[in-house]
């Protein structure tokens, strides 16, 4: 059997417990679930939000080849990946991504591996909004980011 990821890019937001469900009730190969949940963080105080823009349908086909790259290499048993856009607010979801496998190791190492290619490949983009309700610039790209994501190569 094929296993595809589960891929959404929404405005609205996600229930962690609901999705983890999703992914792993009534398979019982699962021996391993790993979350990451992404949030909207303040910076020290000084951001009420972010507002995150996506590529429609780019985004989408990205994470999808993302998703599939890590289920063939880590051998997961179902992967779900979630990336918000709109304005998030401070303390808000951004994104989730589940990884399952039968192993905690493959499954840790799944969730590493789409977070560390979505913070560089797919076509998202953020900016600021700062406490006193003015739009800042777009936020560039992180060296650290590529380091990260180029440890997997």
């Amino acid at each position: 059997m094929t296993i595809k990821p589960t891929i959404r890019v929404q405005h609205e937001d996600f229930g962690l417990q609901a999705e983890v469900d999703l992914l792993s009730k009534g398979k019982p190969d699962v021996g391993a679930v790993v979350t990451f949940s992404g949030l909207c963080r303040d910076d020290g105080g000084a951001l009420m939000a972010l507002e995150l823009e996506h590529y429609p349908g780019m985004a989408e086909a990205e994470m999808t080849r993302i998703g599939d790259l890590a289920i063939a290499r880590f051998g997961l048993l179902g992967l779900t990946a979630i990336h918000r856009y709109g304005k998030i607010s401070v303390g808000e979801n951004i994104v989730l991504v589940i990884a399952a496998a039968p192993h905690r190791q493959a499954a840790f190492d799944g969730a590493n591996f789409v977070m560390d290619f979505l913070k560089t490949a797919a076509p998202f983009w953020k900016r600021e909004h700062g406490k006193d309700g003015a739009a800042g610039d777009w936020v560039a790209a992180k060296d650290a980011d590529d380091a990260a994501r180029d440890k997997w190569q």
